[in-house]
């Protein structure tokens, strides 16, 4: 089974990354089977920058037989065989728009096409009109060195691309710049061991650039002067494993209108010292990009220039926490081939629907307990209302809802004359997450302004707690009479909130509500989780998500075996990967890919992928002592020893009787039914 390249076939789905691909049958005179060629940087309808990889499988052709013309120009001279025996061309300076690949054998006139689409290396490809305004940080990025990039040379934030080298010294295990990249390597130079069992020197190649308006970074170990002078897909470097890691990095409050001046990390001595490439870029951090299309398009053009500098990786591991989470499994799910395998942490299925009403609606509920409860309420009825382990953790998220709110996280690079303001100024710039995807949900038709799939008519808050006993019925009725909703401009109002009906429509269409059904269905999934609900002041990163995105597995593919929950206490930080328990789910995610690339069976993808697990890798928590011990154990809710020490309580919307998938934008009215009520009104 081939993994680590763009799927691409007339059904897009699973973990086979297959280049959509022409193929030339052999002539009677001389019938060797058929050539076939395709696309290895991308899909052939996403080409970006003019550039592309393109493999020619030769069957049992004389590679000196074959050629290759581009928009009738020959690019035979490009194509060489790599290490491993394939026959890869990087072809260049491509049209925009419609490019012409023909593959022959003895100049044979009959020889199959291909059609590339080639757009600009600033993007747009399929997320839509860039956002304006845009403000660039190429000023403001900081390099290993402490140097930054400099003012970029145009509109769409653009730099030259370069090169620097770092090693790792012995003396302070920190990274240093490489003086000399032409002499003698320093005498204090740590040694790495790859994956491979490789013992290389740690020098660590990062090359810096932009694409999609947004900086990105591609980390290795390569000393220069080892090997070939500069990685190539036809030489790769010494030090990298095969494999490459893309990291995404969390937030979302103030990810709009910006580039953005860091990255997902590309560094990280875990992933570097086993000999893992490492990509990522600033429109991957949801702090910079509050936006799952664009972060998907982004990574893409990344992952696009990563194969044509440095040929295809076996496979593609995602890496990243909270906002970063959010990445891995909308960009698995929504555009499969990308991710081979992904390990998100503090995990939430979606921003929009798995985070929004949980924030939101802990907003409304804090403000009701404070300002607008006619009944009086005790902090534990309060908090089974609310569903949360800790009740800090309502007036702690609430906060986050200001993500919804036109004015409340602007970034500081707008400035105060861009901004919107009711009166000063209704026609500047709107700084919620609902405008920064415009692009996907549109605008509606009166205001101008972006569609949103907001929504809590109907929603029986503290339904719960009211049949629990724990509240009473003079408590539940004055609760949901006066808790409220937003405006349009996310402001707290006495009506509920009602979502449009198109912004709803869409976002079950497009993947912006993950489904789990798509690429989610077939691809290894670690979900690793550092628990922090019972945090004193409460946390955003409820272990509640876990379970949510594991039952829309459920709901879509009627298993979830390809997933796999870890759980330990949040001592070593939310995701870090000093963190023991996350290197074994980074070890096992590359043992599970490992054994998956080997099956060439013609069975079920899934099959493959539950059968490639390693028999080490089940669901587990860790205790709690000094030396944690694992607890291999189903994660299930309300029992277990892993339940007992690692709790996960409802968000607001379960308590009020919604799905544990939190799959449901938009309640149903129907009529009250006092059998629903355990309780008399």
């Amino acid at each position: 089974m081939r993994l680590g390249r763009i799927v691409v076939m007339v059904v897009v789905v699973g973990v086979v990354a297959v280049g959509m691909s022409a193929c030339l049958a052999g002539n009677a005179a001389d019938d060797r089977g058929p050539l076939e060629v395709s696309v290895l940087s991308s899909r052939p309808e996403t080409v970006t920058g003019g550039d592309a990889l393109l493999l020619i499988t030769l069957g049992e052709h004389d590679s000196k037989r074959v050629g290759v013309t581009v928009n009738g120009n020959d690019v035979t001279a490009m194509f060489r065989e790599t290490q491993d025996g394939q026959f890869v061309g990087l072809v260049t300076g491509l049209e925009y728009g419609l490019n012409n690949v023909m593959v022959s054998v003895d100049s044979d006139t009959r020889g199959q096409t291909l059609t590339l689409v080639n757009h600009s290396a600033a993007g747009p490809v399929f997320s839509g009109p860039h956002e304006q305004p845009f403000n660039c940080e190429t000023d403001t990025f900081e390099l290993v060195s402490g140097e930054t990039l400099g003012d970029s040379f145009d509109q769409d934030c653009s730099i030259v691309r370069r090169v620097d080298y770092f090693y790792r010294s012995i003396d302070d295990d920190e990274l240093k710049s490489l003086p000399d990249t032409t002499g003698q390597l320093p005498a204090n130079i740590a040694t790495a061991t790859t994956l491979a069992g490789d013992d290389v020197p740690y020098v660590v190649r990062i090359e810096t650039g932009t694409v999609n308006r947004a900086i990105y970074q591609i980390a290795m170990l390569h000393a220069p002067g080892v090997g070939d002078s500069v990685p190539s897909p036809w030489r790769r470097s010494p030090g990298w494993n095969g494999r490459l890691i893309y990291t995404f990095g969390g937030g979302c409050v103030n990810g709009w209108y910006r580039q953005g001046n860091t990255t997902g990390g590309v560094t990280d001595d875990v992933m570097l010292r086993q000999g893992y490439a490492v990509a990522s870029s600033t429109l991957n951090v949801y702090g910079n990009n509050c936006n799952d299309v664009l972060a998907a398009e982004t990574m893409m053009m990344v992952k696009e220039r990563f194969i044509e500098a440095y040929g295809a990786p076996r496979y593609t591991i995602g890496w990243g926490c909270s906002g970063g989470s959010y990445q891995n499994h909308q960009i698995a799910d929504n555009y499969p081939g990308l991710l081979d395998g992904i390990i998100p942490g503090c995990s939430f299925p979606d921003v929009g629907f798995g985070t929004i009403p949980m924030i939101t609606d802990a907003r409304l509920l804090d403000r009701y307990f404070r300002e607008e409860a006619n009944v009086e309420y005790s902090l534990e009825e309060q908090r089974a209302v609310a569903g949360f382990l800790n009740l800090e953790t309502m007036a702690n998220v609430s906060v986050n809802a200001g993500r919804i709110n036109v004015s409340e996280f602007c970034p500081e690079v707008l400035s105060e004359e861009q901004r919107y303001h009711a009166k000063d100024n209704p026609n500047g710039v709107r700084c919620d997450v609902y405008s920064h995807y415009i692009n996907i949900y549109g605008s509606d038709v009166s205001s101008g302004y972006a569609r949103r799939p907001l929504d809590n008519v109907g929603i029986q808050y503290g339904l719960g707690a009211l049949n629990a006993g724990v509240i009473t019925p003079a408590q539940f009725l004055d609760l949901n009479q006066h808790v409220g909703g937003y405006d349009t401009d996310g402001n707290v109002v006495v009506e509920r909130t009602t979502a449009d009906s198109d912004a709803v429509r869409i976002a079950y269409e497009t993947g912006r509500l993950t489904n789990g059904g798509g690429g989610l269905a077939t691809i290894p999934i670690i979900d690793y989780r550092a628990y922090s609900d019972d945090r004193e002041n409460g946390d955003v990163h409820v272990r509640y998500h876990s379970f949510s995105i594991r039952e829309r597995l459920r709901k879509a593919n009627g298993r979830t075996d390809n997933h796999v929950m870890f759980v330990e206490d949040d001592r070593h930080g939310l995701y870090s990967s000093q963190s023991p328990v996350l290197q074994k789910a980074l070890a096992e995610m590359d043992q599970w890919l490992d054994n998956l690339s080997g099956d060439q069976s013609d069975d079920p993808v899934i099959e493959r992928v539950v059968r490639a697990k390693p028999v080490t890798l089940v669901d587990s928590c860790w205790s709690r002592e000094q030396t944690p011990m694992q607890i291999e154990e189903t994660q299930v809710r309300g029992g277990g020893r892993c339940e007992e020490l690692y709790p996960s309580a409802p968000s607001p919307r379960e308590v009020a009787g919604g799905p544990l998938a939190a799959d449901i934008v938009k309640c149903q009215l129907k009529p009250v039914d006092v059998n629903d009520y355990a309780v008399t009104f």
